[in-house]
């Protein structure tokens, strides 16, 4: 027999049924709306069943399940990027284990096993990326996580299950450590020893103007406003329109052009299987406008000057693609250009260690100090899509001026040993001054006038 069970807003068909193999199996069907609705999906499975017409749900394999949920949903809610990691997850660590497994036969328990055999996996070589630990970290796992839950949420959607085994899995403990960034004595000592021009541009536009290295490396000189108007009236700004990315070729053939603005030739010889492309912010807050401070304006200016001297020189060899960071050709200067440029300058200099993207915490720092913790405006710069993100991430600066509030409080209140007697002097400097009357009568006997005069202040009182 059918039963209807109520979730939420909407109900449920729950039957039993005995599959190929003769074992009894638990069906849940697609939810709908009404009890209506329910009950007669209720009777016709009841009737199948006692008609011998009922055809068993086909088993789906994870893998099939997962096959279906990259073509049905991850080519219309994932970007390039997203696709690319998601289906690199699916590949490296999903498939291996869970593959063969019937969709229908995972239990909570099965999840919670799988998370743990994960902790066991090794890292996957990525292309240009090297696996730094030895086996895959809780970050991964906890991607893992997010995209099989959304997957098998899908499969309850499409009526194949009917609830989620992922929900509430027991993931291995993720410590967040706190990103080590550079104070502006130590950007300011970096930029002093820095050799390499490119790299100099791309620090003073990440820490002046917070933007990320994709955004740095993807900035067109026509995205920047650095005119002697500009620079007289304080109005000099760039515009974050684009980014450069490398992305992987099956994820453009499965989503398309749509967020890809340019595609850059590929060198001649090489057959790669990802393409450097100018594509869209990955949300639509990245897109903003960011006002440059006019010694950033200047340094732009000359090295505006240096790479047309390098293009007139280079002649034909050098491709303009007009971007504002580009190699000797022409060609793109990409993020691991930078990286490695920024690693020999930090071991030169004897800077403590951070990724270059460090960079971009510390102008968020620093900006959350210049402007008293004002995060809307410092949001504007960053791109961040909520305000939250900005308060949750550098929330340790905005407690340094609660810090300072009890401080100040400290010096103004508690800083005076007796503060009672203090707040007794006060009182008695405020307080209403009490009439005396025998000095009042000598007075006005003294001066008649006066006398005269209180007496009409008094008759119109009474009216």
């Amino acid at each position: 027999m059918a039963s209807i069970v109520k979730r939420g807003k909407k109900f449920s068909v729950v039957y039993y049924y005995t599959d190929e193999n003769g074992n009894q199996q638990q069906r849940w069907e697609p939810p709908v709306s009404t009890k209506k609705e329910a009950l007669r999906r209720k009777n016709e499975i009841e009737y199948e069943l006692d008609t011998g017409t009922f055809i068993p749900p086909a088993k789906v394999t994870v893998e099939t399940l997962l096959n279906d949920f990259v073509e049905l949903y991850g080519t219309k809610k994932w970007g390039l990027s997203a696709y690319a990691a998601n289906t690199s997850l699916i590949r490296n660590y999903i498939n291996p284990i869970l593959a063969q497994q019937v969709v229908q036969e995972i239990t909570p328990r099965t999840v919670d096993c799988f998370f743990h055999q994960l902790q066991t996996v090794k890292p996957i070589d990525l292309p240009n990326r090297h696996a730094r630990t030895e086996y895959i970290t809780p970050c991964t796992i906890e991607k893992v996580y997010k995209l099989m839950r959304t997957a098998f949420k899908q499969a309850v959607r499409w009526g194949i299950i009917g609830k989620n085994p992922f929900d509430g899995a027991v993931l291995p403990k993720r410590e967040k450590k706190k990103r080590a960034i550079w104070d502006a004595a130590t950007i300011r000592k970096a930029l002093d020893n820095c050799e390499d021009a490119k790299l100099y541009v791309a620090m003073n536009l990440s820490f002046a103007c917070s933007l990320r290295l994709g955004e740095i490396t993807g900035l067109t000189w026509d995205c920047l406003n650095i005119t002697d108007e500009a620079l007289i009236n304080d109005d000099a700004y760039l515009l974050v329109e684009k980014e450069l990315a490398r992305v992987d070729q099956k994820a453009i053939n499965a989503l398309g052009n749509a967020d890809i603005l340019f595609v850059f030739p590929k060198l001649m010889g090489r057959t790669a299987n990802t393409r450097l492309v100018l594509k869209k912010p990955k949300t639509e807050s990245s897109i903003r406008k960011v006002w440059i401070p006019k010694t950033l304006a200047c340094i732009l200016r000359e090295w505006k000057q240096k790479q047309d001297a390098l293009k007139e020189m280079m002649g034909d060899e050098f491709i303009d693609y007009n971007l504002v960071l580009a190699l000797e050709t022409g060609r793109p200067c990409e993020d691991r250009v930078i990286g490695r440029q920024f690693d020999r300058l930090k071991e030169r200099a004897n800077l403590p260690d951070v990724v270059f993207h460090s960079l971009r915490h510390s102008s968020t720092t620093y900006k959350l100090k210049l402007n008293h913790g004002d995060i809307k405006a410092t949001q504007g710069d960053t791109g961040h899509a909520q305000p939250d993100m900005v308060t949750e991430v550098y929330a340790h600066i905005l407690d340094e001026d609660r810090k300072i509030n009890a401080q100040k409080f400290e010096v103004a209140f508690y800083a005076n040993p007796n503060m009672q007697k203090i707040e007794q002097e006060v009182v008695q400097q405020n307080a209403t001054p009490q009439l005396d009357l025998s000095t009042l009568v000598q007075q006005l006997q003294a001066q008649p006038e006066l006398a005269t005069t209180l007496a009409t202040l008094l008759q119109g009182k009474a009216r």
